[in-house]
């Protein structure tokens, strides 16, 4: 074989690799199953997002309906009012005092249940039926048994529990306070404490009944307490748990309005933010101020939420690891 023929066949000029075909062109039928969800997708913007973008642009103008006459453009003029107003800072303080009380003492209580539920014994089945069924009620529902059933001075069930246990020691002078006037706030913060309970056990007895039990048994063998275990090794790893209970428990406690509506309608101090947007709007008819709270409110609810979603996020990861 001659040099010049293995020299060529040697040199012989390589294809180059042509690029990849986008994906788009590579699968065509990515969008033909992503077909089907569209109407969905269009339906939820035309529900949630049109709605909010209306209430956007109204937050810009001055329009309150007793006076039709005075109606434009206000630019910042309603928020600036929100945050200078007395009666919007008092909401504000509301709602986080609100928030932060229901959703600890409820994450408190959840863990409680979560640590008893993770144990086994006969009729745990039931208990922890029984033990969902509050956050199953309907909100209004759970806010008018606790006004009637639970408050009320005269026929309520806590008041006659006094009346009964002062009767055990021989006393007819049972307290029967007015829960409702003497403590309004502290009546409302446990109506939803009783319904937001159930949550977190729920969130938290997922992340026990998720850790691996090799470790807890291996230091249960080398002499380790329960007390030991559950600091250094159960409380450690229920801690995405915890901030994953806590933060979507703050999303809807904050925009909570059934207990507040029902139990005090929002007297005696107890008026938080989304009862501020109802009574700005439905009773004082001032549109653009109603929706410029309604977009602070919002814009909490989001900042919230989106600690949330980094937190199953990171959930996700570790599972996925």
């Amino acid at each position: 074989m001659s040099t010049p023929s293995l020299t060529r066949r040697i040199r012989a000029p390589q294809t180059e690799q042509e690029p990849a075909p986008p994906a788009a062109r590579r699968s065509p039928g990515a969008w033909v199953r992503r077909a089907p969800l569209l109407p969905a997708l269009v339906f939820m913007i035309v529900i949630t997002q049109l709605p909010f973008v209306g209430t956007l642009v109204i937050s810009f103008m001055r329009w309150n309906a007793l006076d039709p006459g005075d109606r434009g453009f206000a630019g910042l003029q309603n928020y600036k009012e929100e945050f200078t107003d007395p009666q919007l800072r008092h909401a504000l303080t509301t709602t986080v005092v609100l928030t932060v009380s229901v959703v600890l003492v409820s994450l408190l209580l959840g863990l409680g249940l979560a640590l008893l539920l993770d144990r086994k014994f006969l009729g745990r089945g039931i208990v922890r039926t029984m033990l969902i069924t509050p956050f199953l009620v309907v909100p209004v529902a759970s806010a008018l048994l606790w006004k009637h059933a639970l408050y009320n001075a005269s026929y309520g069930l806590i008041n006659g529990s006094l009346n009964w246990l002062w009767k055990l020691f021989g006393s007819d002078n049972a307290p029967q306070p007015d829960w409702l006037s003497t403590h309004p706030l502290l009546a409302v913060e446990a109506s939803l404490v009783w319904q937001w309970t159930p949550f977190m056990m729920l969130i938290l007895l997922a992340g026990l009944q998720s850790r691996p039990m090799d470790i807890a048994e291996a230091a249960r063998v080398d002499g380790a307490g329960t007390w030991q275990i559950f600091r250094y090794l159960t409380f450690p790893y229920l801690r995405r748990y915890l901030e994953l209970a806590a933060l979507l428990g703050s999303v809807y406690v904050v925009q909570n309005f059934d207990a507040v509506f029902t139990i005090t309608s929002g007297g005696l101090g107890t008026a938080n933010l989304p009862y501020t947007v109802y009574t700005t709007f439905y009773q004082a008819h001032d549109y653009g101020q109603a929706s410029a709270a309604g977009v602070i409110v919002v814009i909490l609810s989001i900042i919230v939420a989106t600690f949330a979603l980094r937190t199953v996020s990171s959930l996700f990861r570790e599972e996925t690891r």
